[in-house]
């Protein structure tokens, strides 16, 4: 069993006992555990701007707004065309959103051109999303010196 004194050791102060240490031992100065610090804290840093990044655009595609191509999509549900200009809104889904769809035929062969736009209420006739679409519709309407497709 070993007893523990309370004399300092060898060398009589703790002081001189630490430098007693072998002179081969290395350690860190303190210009190295700075450099050491500011790289683990850009790397920290780094890592945090990029996880604020990814949720910033899974916020951003979570909130939706209307876009042209749901009103396209619509419009091929039914494939018939007729010459003319409608407008509508998007009912409670999309309360601040309205839109307008202008029909118009493009050529003689029963090709249309469809565009879409929609408007955010409140920022006047700038469209918030536009889009236009060619459609090969022969049995569709057509207003063009009168002659209607059989």
């Amino acid at each position: 069993m070993k007893i523990e004194s309370d004399k300092p050791p060898k060398g009589g102060t703790p002081n001189e006992a630490a430098s007693d240490a072998p002179s081969g031992v290395r350690a860190f100065s303190l210009i190295e555990v700075m450099i050491a610090i500011a790289i683990f804290f850009m790397a920290s840093f780094m890592i945090l701007a990029l996880v604020s990044s990814g949720l910033r655009t899974a916020r951003m595609l979570r909130t939706t707004r209307p876009n042209a191509g749901m009103l396209a999509a619509e419009m091929t549900l039914t494939n018939q065309l007729e010459e003319g200009v409608e407008s509508g809104d998007f009912g409670k889904m999309y309360r601040d959103y309205t839109w307008t769809k202008e029909t118009s035929e493009a050529g003689t062969n029963g090709l249309w051109q469809v565009d879409f736009a929609i408007f955010r209420r409140g920022q006047g006739h700038v469209p918030d999303s536009t889009m236009s679409v060619l459609v090969y519709s022969p049995g569709s309407k057509s207003k063009r010196l009168g002659v209607h497709a059989p």
